[in-house]
């Protein structure tokens, strides 16, 4: 069943047409990537779906219902919980604030702390410090850190933009059994943009191919990794 379905969707930066007629579904329970060169349309896609950019054409429904007009704050506390590229933590918070800052439409204090503590088994090293800035953590904790404050509003579907940028090779690994681990252990639903393409189709059930703007191609993860074309362009095969 779907969860997430984007329908014609056209997107604009001022007069530069950035997304054209994007159709894509996420399933409840999947990991879909999306996968394409440097400005193929990738975040811009996350970014509408969030509503930090308006679409001027098309549908974006969440378990069927319509998303477009409303107003970012009100689409996260109807489910979609989005960590933006450059991971984007609040530098002068503590890891204790900014977790919090993730609970903002959470009224009942105890439950944001039980929801603390369960991003806290996800991400051990956040709770050793728990009293940190945000600003001095390392570039893999920070990720960690915008992981967690994105789930402490259990969202229904998460949209991650390039979660391994600037990481080193170990930490990216570490990324990527996170998002295994909040598929498969908590039934998280993820929406994911990655340049690391092989390690995106590691771990996710489809891809869509996004090339100026445009879907090109969408198949299951196994099949993509065997298509000619992304092997060459994506791949580096």
């Amino acid at each position: 069943m779907s969860l997430l379905e984007l329908e014609n969707i056209h997107s604009y930066y001022g007069k530069i047409h950035a997304l054209r007629g994007i159709n894509l579904d996420v399933n409840e329970g999947e990991i879909v990537s999306l996968i394409g060169a440097n400005g193929a349309g990738k975040s811009t896609t996350l970014r509408t779906i969030s509503g930090l950019i308006r679409p001027r054409h098309g549908s974006i429904r969440l378990a069927g219902k319509e998303m477009v007009g409303l107003p970012p704050h009100e689409i996260v506390v109807a489910g979609v919980g989005h960590v933006p590229e450059g991971r984007g933590v609040f530098p002068r918070l503590t890891v204790r604030e900014n977790l919090e800052m993730g609970a903002f439409a959470v009224s009942s204090q105890a439950e944001v702390a039980r929801r603390m503590e369960v991003t806290f088994t996800l991400f051990p090293r956040l709770k050793e410090r728990i009293n940190q800035k945000g600003g001095t953590l390392s570039g893999g904790e920070q990720q960690m850190l915008a992981t967690a404050r994105g789930l402490m509003l259990k969202p229904r579907i998460m949209l991650m933009d390039e979660p391994s940028m600037g990481l080193a090779p170990v930490l990216v690994d570490a990324i990527f059994d996170v998002i295994r681990n909040l598929n498969s252990s908590e039934g998280t639903t993820i929406l994911l943009v990655e340049q690391n393409a092989l390690m995106a189709l590691s771990v996710c059930h489809r891809g869509y191919v996004l090339q100026t703007g445009e879907i090109v191609l969408s198949d299951a993860a196994e099949n993509l990794k065997r298509n000619e074309m992304v092997r060459k362009a994506y791949l580096g095969l």
